[in-house]
Order: structure tokens, then C-alpha cells, then sequence
């Protein structure tokens, strides 16, 4: 499908993002690799990997998917369909994510434990920082 036309599915009422127009580019390129690189077979990403590096490997190939949501996307693939390569572990994300949600109760749980989590990491980034000038 051209992306202009998936904008406009992206766009139809109710609209299926907040940003339409970019996710809808997000979700094109997405697919365009997929059928390029995986036969337009999303399983394909991750089926016959022998490590998980080579897992996050072929995650982080993806358009949109940086370091951080490739290790959370590793830790949705082990924990909830069960693709576990071995050392899996060591590249999932390290913190609590969406990987972790077993059921609906837990996404506050997540989101408080991460928000927890950045409210601790500002004092140590600012510290890291230095004095600002003053003018």
C-alpha cells in the first residue's frame, strides 16, 4: 500500500495514533523491511537465532526500534512468546517494562516503577552536568 494511502487509514476517525502521519510513515517503512529483509514475515525476525545478540541484532535492524525499545521488545519476545535464545537475558531490558505486564493491573505498576526510576536518574544527570553559568 502507498504510504499516502495508509495516512489516510492512519487519519480516519478514530484516528489510530496521536500522530497519525508519523506513524503511519513508521509503520510503512516497518513493513517495507520486513518484506524485503524477512519475506513480509514478521516471525521471521526472530525465528532460527542461535543467541540473543544476534536477536537484538536483528531487532535494532528495524526501522524505529533503537536500543532501548529493541532490549524491550527482546524481553516482550522471551517473556511472553517464548523466543529465548540463548543469552536472551543479557540483552532484554534490564528495567521494568511492557515485556513485564502479565495483566492489566500492572501497566501502573510499570509506569510508576519507571517513572521512580527517572525521578531517581535527574539528581545524577544534573550532578553530572555542573554548576550552570550564571549570567
Amino acid at each position: 500500500m502507498p504510504v499516502e494511502e495508509l495516512e489516510a487509514v492512519f487519519r480516519a476517525k478514530p484516528a489510530l495514533h496521536r500522530y497519525p502521519g508519523a506513524m503511519a510513515k513508521r509503520a510503512h517503512a516497518l513493513c517495507a523491511h520486513l518484506v524485503e529483509h524477512h519475506g513480509g514475515r514478521a516471525e521471521a525476525v526472530w525465528e532460527g537465532v542461535a543467541t540473543g545478540e544476534e536477536l537484538l541484532a536483528r531487532v535494532r535492524a528495524l526501522p524505529g526500534f533503537g536500543a532501548d525499545k529493541a532490549r524491550i521488545f527482546v524481553g516482550l519476545l522471551g517473556k511472553r512468546l517464548g523466543v529465548r535464545p540463548r543469552g536472551w537475558e543479557r540483552v532484554a531490558a534490564d528495567w521494568p517494562s511492557i515485556a513485564d505486564v502479565d495483566r492489566f493491573e500492572r501497566v501502573h505498576e510499570i509506569r510508576e516503577a519507571k517513572r521512580a526510576m527517572k525521578s531517581a536518574a535527574r539528581p545524577a544527570k544534573a550532578a553530572a552536568r555542573g554548576p550552570r553559568a550564571r549570567g
